[in-house]
């Protein structure tokens, strides 16, 4: 029986991967024996090492930009051999409605995609971003006689703190994002498809929308039907209420409790311990916002326990969108996990009972990565690590569809 063979593209520490290398069988994640993966490639050094800890020898990683990956090298991997399916999600902050968006060298990096899958002509991809994507257009930028890139300084806010840094100036603005990407995967040979999906129905614990693209080699008489997600709706207190409870400074490594659903058995299944389930210290306008917030408020709840006196008005928040300084609420699957799931003064991520934001393991509980699984870095790595991914329980999903479609010899 032939390999289903995987091409894995902006791998970070593995999210998609996981999808790919392991299924779902009775209650636990089992490694799949029917796929191959022909390469990997990561930029950033800690997913890398993440990536590797993860998946050992099974999966070779080419390390670095993306744009280092000459044709040459491709040809060395694939061998002369056909590939499936290329897998990837070029980085998606510039595409995201959160913050400034900025057609930038990050939101490009989707050229390379194209221009790899141009390479290797596999049967199918599958490319997934933010739901930003779909609302983001080309931005031009103002050039300088030399044809140069003109910048201006610009005042930014980082909580309560204001600075000045330099930002191309926008030119206009053309073709949405989505347009030209549809003209470019037609050209290259390919019928696509898009789609918004909800991770809450695939059984992960957190209400994340991300858009999914598949396109079809246009040889290929088959027709992409979208995985219908049926999974149980769990709420962010059924995910990581067995999770022993650490405040500020602390850290927590042994479980104290058992498991109390379905969910968390199938997170703990294989672990013995927990890693990066950590606390840090905060100043003390974080903790008195995190002290005066309850479930479901955020900034302007606060601001307005100020106004009316409740709260010292020194503590008056100047900066920040409505949804930041947020605690989470028990009951429902978690907002959106960020790669600042860390941090108070960004989105909702202010733990629903105890006075502090999510520990990177929580985080990772609420992508439904298993409790085994490693990231590696600072707590900024981590938390970017984490923030970052597919959550494994929809990519799953994804990859049970893909191999039954595209190879009746690799049925699942």
């Amino acid at each position: 029986m032939s390999k289903f063979r995987i091409v894995d593209l902006f791998s970070g520490a593995g999210g998609l991967t996981f999808g790919f290398y392991y299924n779902l069988v009775n209650g636990e994640f089992v490694k799949r024996d029917n796929v191959e993966f022909v390469f990997s490639n990561e930029y950033a050094p800690q997913a890398v090492k993440a990536f590797k800890k993860n998946y050992g020898k099974d999966i070779p990683v080419i390390e670095g930009d993306i744009c280092d990956i000459t044709d040459d090298i491709i040809e060395q991997y694939v061998d002369g051999k056909e590939v499936d399916v290329i897998i990837g999600g070029p980085p998606c902050q510039s595409f995201s409605t959160v913050g400034q968006r900025q057609y930038d060298d990050r939101a490009k990096l989707s050229h390379q995609y194209l221009r790899i899958l141009e390479k290797i002509k596999p049967k199918a991809f599958l490319f997934e971003n933010v739901k930003g994507i779909l609302s983001m257009s080309e931005i031009f930028y103002k050039l300088d006689a030399d044809g140069k890139m003109m910048y201006q300084d610009v005042k930014r806010h980082r909580g309560s703190v204001e600075f000045t840094r330099k930002e191309p100036i926008i030119d206009h603005y053309g073709d949405l994002v989505m347009k030209k990407l549809t003209e470019e995967f037609n050209r290259i040979g390919y019928k696509t498809v898009f789609k918004t999906m909800l991770a809450s129905d695939f059984g992960v614990p957190q209400s994340r929308e991300r858009v999914f693209i598949i396109g079809i080699r246009n040889d290929l008489d088959i027709k992409w039907e979208y995985p219908k997600g049926n999974g149980p709706l769990y709420s962010i207190y059924q995910a990581i209420s067995d999770l022993p409870p650490v405040g500020e400074g602390q850290e927590a490594c042994e479980y104290t409790m058992e498991p109390q659903n379905e969910y968390q058995q199938l997170m703990r299944k294989g672990s013995d311990k927990i890693t990066e389930h950590y606390c840090g210290i905060y100043g003390d306008k974080i903790r008195t916002v995190i002290q005066n917030v309850e479930e479901g408020e955020g900034k302007n709840d606060f601001n307005r326990k100020v106004k009316e006196g409740l709260v010292d008005e020194k503590y008056y928040l100047t900066s920040g969108y409505g949804n930041t300084y947020g605690r989470l609420e028990r009951d429902k699957p978690s907002t959106t996990i960020t790669n600042n799931l860390a941090t108070p003064s960004a989105l909702r991520c202010i733990h629903y009972e105890q006075d502090r934001a999510l520990t990177p393991r929580e985080g990772a509980r609420i992508q439904s990565f298993p409790d085994w699984y490693c990231f590696e870095g600072t707590r900024t790595d981590v938390a970017r690590q984490v923030g970052n991914a597919v959550p494994p329980l929809m990519a799953i999903a994804f990859a049970n569809k893909m191999i039954n479609l595209l190879n009746e010899d690799n049925e699942i």
